[in-house]
């Protein structure tokens, strides 16, 4: 038996939302700022660590203190 046209008309309707909601959350999960943002929480958190923290600090202060002994030689 044929269905009739207001049922497959339903029928599309429903298909187009569901297409569109699937669109929207994939354009929203593939956002490049999206990831910029969860790159910067990553390097924040790691720089928040007293290790990484003080660590850096060490390397900073060995370089500058190279440089600055290359310059008065």
């Amino acid at each position: 038996m044929a269905r009739d046209q207001d049922a497959i008309e339903r029928d599309i309707e429903q298909a187009r939302d569901a297409l569109a909601d699937t669109l929207d959350r994939l354009s929203a999960q593939a956002n490049p700022q999206r990831f910029v943002d969860a790159g910067k929480a990553s390097v924040k958190e790691k720089l928040d660590d007293p290790k990484v923290r003080y660590a850096l600090i060490g390397v900073g202060v060995l370089v500058t203190a190279v440089v600055v002994r290359k310059l008065f030689k």
